[in-house]
């Protein structure tokens, strides 16, 4: 074999194990990012699960408790602005993120506060209907606690695996920016006590 032959060969393979390298790291990236935007999606998904009980729970004291209009109010109030704040998974920043933990502290805060004027009504407190939402407002803040965690493990491991050498190089080429995690506001570690 001459020399240029065997030059175009080595040229080939450099070239094909350098493909495959690149192609490697950057798809580990993509796949990634798809799995924070995902279990973010599952996060929303949560809190969309909170937000559609939360009427039907409302309505249910307010048959009641009506004299307790403040508190439905504010219950209500916090719902519609936790609801609006929709963020986009492509554009996962701290201050968004920020501001929807806010809200939802604030709806939590709420909620609380209906639950526990839930207490001087002992008629509703035995209700079914009460009872089943009760339990499924529970659950739901459970479902919202397991959603933020697999959120924050899929985050973590997206952003030590761009920050790795030479990973870095390559999602500073390609645009794959760290992303922010879940964290809840002061208090917000404990679900409203749903629990009489």
């Amino acid at each position: 074999m001459s020399k240029r032959v065997i030059t175009i060969l080595i040229i080939v393979v450099v070239v094909f194990l350098g493909y495959n390298f690149f192609a490697g790291k950057y798809n580990s990236m993509v796949t990634m990012d798809e799995e924070v935007n995902t279990e973010w999606a599952n996060v929303e998904t949560q809190y969309q699960r909170r937000y559609d009980l939360i009427p039907n729970l409302v309505n249910t004291v307010k048959g009641f408790a009506e004299q307790e209009r403040e508190v439905l109010t504010q219950v209500t109030e916090a719902r519609a602005k936790a609801s609006s704040i929709q963020i986009d998974p492509s554009n996962l920043n701290q201050e968004a993120l920020q501001n929807f933990a806010n809200a939802q502290g604030q709806l939590n805060s709420a909620l609380s506060r209906l639950l526990v004027t839930v207490e001087r009504y002992p008629d509703l407190k035995s209700n079914q209907n009460f009872l089943e939402l009760q339990a499924q407002l529970e659950g739901t803040e459970n479902r919202i606690s397991v959603a933020r965690t697999r959120f924050n493990e899929k985050t973590k491991a997206y952003n030590t695996y761009i920050r790795k050498f030479p990973n870095t190089m390559l999602a500073g080429m390609f645009g794959f920016e760290r992303k922010p995690l879940y964290e809840a506001t002061e208090g917000a570690e404990n679900a409203p006590t749903v629990a009489f």
